[in-house]
């Protein structure tokens, strides 16, 4: 097996390190020489995962994006999908330098939170420009309060809809805040729960709604509405203050 197919399984966690190794070894064995790079990316990584509930998602890098591939891929779904490994990210390397300044956010998250097991390291090196960041987060900010009204309306006082739409929304904003962070020279935490309370200090924003919704997205069973509905108004504001924040904030 040549350096760049051996499998960098260590330091994963245990609930995880089989399927990951496992998926891993099938794509070098279906893929073979258009496998660039397997990366871990998210929650899986850190102790926001939980088992039987949590994906496992990766960024895979190949050199060329084709039906094949796709069909490759496409046989491995339900295997994948028992293991709670999704459908992985595909990206080319020239996709990759071509989307930095579009997709600042996902690639800062990813940067913070990877592990490469597979291949040369993708995001290591990666580099951004604070404005094409500070533009995505207003950009993203603003379609999340178009898509709160529009879900809370369709909700038509559904209180499960509610609640999954808030609890959605928090953990939506997780990546987000890490980016804001980032462009004031703060610290992002890898955990959502330290990234609300980094924002709550640095954006002067209440963490603890945020905190609660993004716990309801691993637990089963309603919250009382009054609850859901005041946690609706509470994450509403927030995005509202977050997005006039962003949009005068200079880099």
């Amino acid at each position: 097996m040549s350096e760049q197919k051996i499998l960098k399984v260590h330091g994963l966690r245990e609930d995880i390190r089989e399927p990951v190794e496992a998926f891993g070894r099938k794509l070098s064995e279906d893929i073979g020489d258009n496998l660039r790079s397997l990366s871990l990316v998210g929650s899986s990584l850190t102790d926001d995962f939980r088992p039987g509930k949590s994906d496992i998602n990766t960024v895979l890098v190949v050199g060329e994006l084709n039906i094949d591939l796709l069909n490759v891929l496409a046989g491995l779904g339900k295997a994948m999908g028992k293991k709670r490994i999704k459908a992985p990210i595909l990206m080319t390397p020239a996709y990759i330098e071509q989307s930095r300044d579009v997709f600042g956010i996902e690639f800062l998250d990813f940067q913070l939170i990877h592990q490469t097991i597979l291949g040369p390291d993708p995001f290591e090196e990666m580099a951004f420009e604070k404005q094409h960041v500070r533009l995505q987060c207003e950009r993203e900010l603003k379609a999340t309060l178009i898509r709160l009204r529009q879900g809370y309306i369709a909700a038509v006082n559904q209180t499960k809809m509610i609640q999954l739409l808030v609890a959605s929304t928090a953990s939506g904003l997780v990546p987000m805040l890490r980016s804001m962070l980032w462009l004031k020279g703060q610290e992002r935490p890898r955990e959502s729960k330290g990234v609300f309370e980094r924002s709550a200090e640095v954006f002067s924003i209440e963490p603890g709604t945020l905190i609660k919704a993004r716990q309801w997205r691993d637990k089963k069973g309603l919250a009382e509405k009054d609850e859901i509905i005041s946690a609706f108004s509470s994450i509403y504001k927030t995005v509202e203050q977050l997005a006039e924040l962003v949009d005068k904030l200079e880099v």
